[in-house]
């Protein structure tokens, strides 16, 4: 059995915070973790949560977000709950010279900041790259990357890994069950789409808005909590397809389960995909179409 500490490394927290796209969500999960994972862990555990801690404040002033900034309020409030007195007084003041250099970062000429604009045509190539969750989660940063995250093209992309390679000859990827417990609904005559991104959000079922609407899952090939990427493990299996991964998407309060027990609750398929087609709209989409920072 691998120790806490290895299971926390596993978890690929202080790579996440480095990157724009997915400091927030990062931030997010740490201050969970921080609240109800460490007064229960083991000393190196400990550390290693207060480091990622204090570099999560540190890189606020170079992601320039509203998203990050209340992701990284929220980490605040854990480490006041959760932090002894010294090392509460550590993260409160790393906190405020972030919040204040943020801010200056905030300020700085407009031209300045334009200067360093990568052309559309750029971004769109690097965004190409991206998950489904990352590219909604880009588009958050300024009105250029929405602009860009919102291409056309990108979202063809993204529909084609719904459903794979089989999407260009109107066959799904995965048998039709019944309405609620099917990931993707029938291919559509790619040959009328004119608003990829409506395709893709036309693709949904309640099992599917579950998975890609969930940040973390467990993989049983890896046997450990991963990064899920179009609800797929993001590692390599050597013989394996999306069809034939195992992966089981986990709650927050089942990634602290697995960080201190390396166990999980497992929930049944029939309760964590019983979200119907006719309810909320997923918090996936849940996104003003342009946005300004």
């Amino acid at each position: 059995m691998s120790s806490p500490a290895e299971r926390y490394h596993k978890l690929c927290i202080k790579q996440s915070l480095s990157r724009i796209h997915t400091y927030p969500i990062a931030c997010k999960e740490l201050s969970f973790i921080l609240r109800h994972a460490f007064p229960h862990s083991p000393k190196i555990l400990q550390s290693l949560i207060f480091q990622d801690t204090l570099s999560a404040f540190r890189l606020l002033p170079k992601i320039q977000t509203q998203s990050a900034v209340s992701a990284v309020h929220l980490l605040l409030q854990s480490v006041e709950a959760a932090l002894p007195k010294q090392k509460r007084n550590t993260a409160v003041t790393e906190f405020k010279q972030a919040i204040i250099a943020h801010k200056r970062r905030s300020k700085a000429p407009h031209l300045e900041k334009g200067s360093l604009q990568l052309p559309n045509d750029i971004l769109v190539h690097i965004f190409s790259f991206l998950d489904m969750q990352s590219l909604v989660s880009v588009g958050q940063v300024c009105w250029s990357w929405n602009f860009a995250a919102n291409d056309n093209h990108l979202w063809e992309l993204q529909y084609v890994a719904l459903y794979s390679s089989s999407a260009a000859k109107q066959q799904p990827t995965i048998p039709i069950e019944d309405r609620n417990n099917r990931l993707l609904k029938e291919p559509i005559d790619t040959r009328s789409v004119t608003d990829w991104k409506e395709a893709v959000k036309g693709a949904y079922t309640g099992a599917l808005s579950k998975k890609l609407t969930t940040n973390r899952g467990y993989c049983g090939h890896c046997k450990t909590v991963v990064w899920l990427n179009n609800s797929n493990c993001p590692n390599v299996h050597c013989g394996r397809t999306s069809e034939t991964q195992n992966i089981m998407p986990v709650t927050a309060f089942q990634v602290v389960e697995y960080l201190l027990d390396d166990s999980l609750s497992i929930i049944s398929s029939s309760d964590s995909d019983s979200d119907s087609e006719g309810g909320a709209v997923p918090r996936l989409w849940a996104y003003p179409k342009h946005i300004r920072k």
